[in-house]
């Protein structure tokens, strides 16, 4: 008879789950040495824990697992300072300047609860740390640190990082792709590079996987801001239309920004490139398709449309 649950252990996702959290708490703690701002600490403690479904560096790992692991302890690193920018990139988004949230993974955001003042300099020191990270663990190899450190710089800054993708939001015309591309592929195609490079592996060919990726995490978040009660989705939905955001769902409607998600999906899974690792990387890729949008989310759209 099959046991009904495996043991952590035993569990590859709750191996990578346990190695996430870790690295995290290591990368916050270099940050407390004696003599720190206890409140901008606690802050910035507040932004990562607890997590949310911790999608990214759960990516950066398998790919390193696909390819080997060379390097774990450097790709528990990469897997935390892409973890430490999507929460900074949150503390930013959820500030009163853009979109003045007032929860977040079903908590507080960080400037309900410490103040806006904190919340900038929360975001921007989770920024610096991620850098601090990866370069610590890099000593051991630091020929490899300026390929590493250069990703995780694309994926951030302009023009096609994650804050270019912020500030589409405050111009006056923008292309929903270079949105969707900017804003959230690029911390994915970071993801998957990292940690092809972790494990001793060129980065290149995975950076397409995981674009496509982010961008169908992005038009599924914008059918969950339409579709999804509050409760579910631990932060408020309607906010994309409240605040003339672009949306795949308002471009091109409930049921073809499903149509649209799916390929997207299909689209990454061919871009996983030959590996051993292929067939957990695609099942990781199913298993978020079905978290994303679960059943309930899928038949409600089409009664609707019905």
């Amino acid at each position: 008879m099959k046991p009904q649950h495996q043991a952590p252990e035993a569990n590859p996702k709750a191996r990578i789950g346990h190695r996430i959290e870790q690295a995290l708490r290591r990368a916050l703690a270099a940050g407390e040495a004696p003599g720190h701002p206890p409140r901008l600490a606690a802050a910035m403690r507040h932004a990562v824990f607890p997590g949310g479904a911790r999608i990214r560096p759960q990516l950066a790992l398998s790919v390193a697992l696909a390819c080997g692991d060379g390097d774990p302890l450097l790709a528990d690193a990469a897997a935390a300072a892409i973890e430490l920018l999507h929460c900074a990139s949150l503390v930013h988004d959820d500030l009163p300047c853009f979109d003045a949230a007032l929860t977040r993974r079903g908590v507080e955001t960080v400037h309900v609860a410490y103040g806006e003042r904190l919340a900038v300099l929360a975001g921007d020191a989770l920024i610096v740390l991620a850098f601090q990270s990866l370069a610590a663990a890099a000593t051991h190899a630091p020929q490899r640190l300026p390929v590493l450190l250069g990703i995780v710089a694309r994926s951030v800054g302009m023009p096609l990082g994650i804050v270019a993708g912020q500030a589409w939001e405050c111009e006056p015309r923008v292309s929903l792709a270079e949105y969707q591309r900017a804003k959230t592929g690029a911390l994915f195609a970071a993801a998957t590079e990292l940690g092809a490079e972790a494990a001793g592996q060129p980065g290149v060919p995975w950076r397409d996987f995981g674009q496509r990726l982010g961008q169908a995490y992005q038009v599924a978040d914008d059918i969950r801001d339409v579709a999804s009660e509050p409760g579910a989705l631990g932060k408020p939905v309607g906010q994309d239309q409240a605040l003339c955001r672009p949306s795949a769902a308002a471009d091109l409607g409930l049921l073809g920004a499903m149509a649209h998600f799916r390929t997207l999906l299909a689209s990454a899974v061919a871009a996983i490139p030959g590996c051993r690792g292929a067939p957990a990387l695609r099942a990781l890729v199913r298993a978020e398709a079905d978290r994303l949008l679960p059943s309930a989310i899928t038949a409600e759209i089409a009664r609707l449309a019905a």
